[in-house]
């Protein structure tokens, strides 16, 4: 049984619009955030220039594609998910950790489909998140899936027991069926109304529906901050619509790197109005996350009575 988030996280955020928030003591959420010392970490990629990463999740090696030339193209559709940010190994690091909270508390576990929103072309939450999950559903747009297939199924290759040494005499052999899947969404113009049919049903003969969203970076300018939002409140209404308000809700995970007050605040008063948000502190986050490292993760749950 899930425990409640407050007993977990402390008191939600009570008002971002009018500056009461219980936590931080009467300060708005983001002048607690903003008037910390934060540090310069330019616009938050690993390594812009760089073809291939090698990087490491709680002690898991990936190697990573990623496309510098189409970053630097003018596709008019955006091009940020063509390389990997900070924020997302720091996310799945602390995540996969034994001690985790959400995990510990059964809000996530064995049972859980994930969605991650603008996954990009790493695939790093998806491959280190999997082996605890039912199901992971990496969503972004169709320009980064080539890329993102790759890495997934690059990585999978590696890390499954059977996979070919160096020796000429092993003939290479093909992953084990994999409990992710690769979509196809844009959520600033793709409508949801396709995910119940994509999730089928469990072996229960219930729907499949997503007990978790998961999103790194997302909402970077204020065009993207209304349909970032309603992408998440369809995910959890549809989950509440199937299974019933009595269920443990979807929990939304957002990770994001401090940049400008302004697109932070509204972010937040527009989450805000459509979810229960709690700000994640410093007593259950890895030490690369905590207060004054320029990181902040916030969850959410669907308000009742939100239609």
């Amino acid at each position: 049984m899930t425990a409640p988030l407050s007993d977990i996280l402390g008191d939600e955020i009570e008002s971002p619009e009018e500056g009461i928030c219980t936590r931080t003591s009467g300060r708005t959420e983001s002048f607690d955030l903003f008037t910390q010392s934060i540090p310069s970490r330019n616009l938050g990629f690993v390594d812009s220039r760089a073809t291939e990463l090698e990087m490491a999740v709680n002690g898991k090696d990936y190697t990573i594609t990623q496309s510098p030339t189409l970053l630097a193209s003018n596709r008019s559709g955006g091009t940020t998910g063509a390389v990997v940010w900070n924020i997302t190994p720091l996310l799945a690091d602390w995540l996969t950790t034994e001690s985790n909270v959400l995990f510990g508390n059964a809000w996530l576990g064995s049972t859980t489909t994930a969605l991650e929103l603008g996954c990009g072309i790493s695939g790093l939450l998806a491959l280190s998140l999997s082996p605890l999950l039912e199901k992971f559903i990496a969503t972004d747009q169709d320009y980064v899936l080539k890329v993102l297939r790759r890495n997934l199924d690059e990585n999978q290759r590696r890390s499954s027991p059977y996979h070919a040494s160096k020796s000429k005499s092993r003939q290479p052999v093909a992953p084990s069926p994999s409990d992710i899947e690769v979509m196809a969404l844009d959520w600033e113009l793709d409508s949801m109304a396709s995910l119940p049919l994509l999730l089928g049903d469990r072996p229960n003969g219930k729907p499949r529906t997503v007990g978790a969203v998961l999103a790194c970076d997302c909402v970077y300018n204020e065009a993207l901050i209304q349909p970032f939002v309603q992408a998440c409140a369809e995910i959890c209404r549809q989950h509440r619509s199937q299974l019933g308000a009595d269920e443990t809700p979807t929990l939304c995970i957002i990770a994001q790197q401090l940049r400008s007050a302004t697109v932070f605040e509204e972010w937040l008063v527009a989450f805000h109005g459509l979810f229960h948000v709690w700000r994640l502190p410093d007593s259950v986050l890895s030490s690369d996350l905590k207060t004054g490292t320029g990181y902040v993760i916030h969850v959410g749950t669907f308000r009742d009575g939100v239609t």
